[in-house]
């Protein structure tokens, strides 16, 4: 095919936020999957869902198809030009919002389908990943189209159908297959929570998205009746872990304590479920951020310590001699080991963090200038507004001024 490559990318892209991809023949259609589990009910999704005569017979060239079922399942599909036999590209399913327990209870009950089909509609839907209306895969998807097509415009068709095939569930409570099911789709939660902690761990803020695209809180299992507190305590968990995988990153238990502690008050404050996903998000961000500005974990033991100190009170004397003997080391040696690590002057990176913490009182607070230069350690105001305006251009007041206007 001539468009491999962007074939492949798109693949990756789509799977790396854990939309289904699949390339099916409609000559033979077919998905080569693990039977069982929520592969196997996904692959019997789209073959129902898709193979269905009367959409078959609509499919046409150079045509984007936007299908939605009976369960609010999407998908994505196209005939794809220049393939030995007629293959469609199929994207999903995945939802545009998060399914709750209760919409799907009402769409079984409408439907007459048993108390087994809720459960496993309720654990599949949560495995599912959430894609807003103005999601980046959209214009991906465009671009692809584009590519692939040339300069021939494309269609976009909708499909709404209301199909609930109940046949591409598996059987009744002692089915073997139910088993697997059920397995597989808490080994895919505990797969989603293990990437996020690693995220952290590693800092990679830009794992962000896809991660919480496939994170619907409330399709998590209830452990208790109220669903407001069952959201709280599973923030709280998440909280410990992230804190915990962060630390793991080479975070002090200083900035830990700081940010678990904020969140932990947080969760306590909310008042409405839908606030919960901001909140996760929020605090997925707060730990990777601390991975990357706190992480001391490639310093060696006298790099790390010096770095705590000067943290831990920028209003200290942090000059080279007085560092060195809290921490046991010769000034030299410090000097040269700290250079060497960090890239700078211990006394070049004491000067940053007093300005920045100088630029945050400013922008943050009424303090007058003398006031914050003293919580920056620095009593002549003087020699402080001279080191403050060689780092910003300037002066304590006209920064302060021009925060204000923005």
């Amino acid at each position: 095919m001539f468009y491999e490559n962007e074939l492949k990318l798109m693949q990756n892209t789509f799977q790396k936020s854990r939309v289904p991809v699949n390339l099916v023949s409609l000559t033979d259609p077919d998905l080569p999957v693990e039977a069982g589990g929520f592969e196997e009910i996904t692959r019997r999704m789209i073959l129902a869902d898709l193979f269905d005569p009367k959409i078959l017979q609509q499919i046409k060239p150079n045509t984007v198809y936007k299908l939605k079922n009976g369960w609010s399942l999407c998908y994505l599909f196209l005939p794809l030009p220049a393939t030995a036999t007629d293959t469609l590209l199929v994207l999903g399913p995945y939802t545009h919002t998060a399914i709750t327990d209760q919409q799907i209870l009402e769409i079984c009950e409408k439907n007459g389908l048993s108390p087994k089909v809720e459960r496993m509609m309720i654990n599949y839907c949560g495995t599912l990943p959430v894609l807003p209306g103005n999601s980046h895969l959209f214009t991906l998807l465009d671009c692809f189209c584009e590519q692939i097509w040339g300069d021939a415009a494309f269609s976009v068709v909708d499909i709404n159908t209301e199909q609930l095939p109940e046949s591409v569930l598996v059987g009744g409570e002692d089915d073997p297959e139910k088993t697997h099911f059920d397995s597989k789709t808490l080994e895919m939660r505990y797969q989603m929570e293990n990437e996020m902690l690693e995220a952290v761990t590693a800092g990679q803020g830009q794992k962000i998205e896809p991660l919480f695209s496939h994170f619907p809180i409330q399709n998590f299992e209830m452990r208790t009746t109220d669903p407001l507190r069952n959201a709280k305590n599973y923030c709280i968990i998440m909280n410990t872990l992230l804190r915990k995988a962060a630390e793991k990153g080479g975070v002090h238990p200083l900035y830990l304590d700081r940010t678990s502690s904020k969140f932990a008050k947080s969760i306590e404050q909310v008042a409405e479920e839908t606030r919960f996903p901001e909140l996760m998000s929020d605090m997925f961000r707060s730990y990777c951020r601390l991975v990357r500005k706190h992480s001391t974990r490639d310093y060696s033991a006298p790099v790390r310590q010096s770095i705590l100190l000067i943290d831990e009170d920028l209003s200290a004397d942090l000059r080279l001699t007085p560092i060195a003997d809290k921490i046991g080391v010769s000034r030299e040696y410090l000097s040269s080991l700290f250079k060497k690590e960090v890239g700078k002057p211990l006394t070049e990176y004491i000067r940053e963090k007093r300005m920045n913490r100088a630029a945050a009182l400013l922008r943050t607070t009424g303090l007058q200038v003398q006031t914050v230069a003293l919580h920056c350690g620095i009593e002549d105001v003087q020699y402080f507004s001279k080191l403050f305006k060689k780092q910003f251009g300037l002066s304590p007041k006209e920064y302060r001024e021009n925060a204000k206007k923005q």
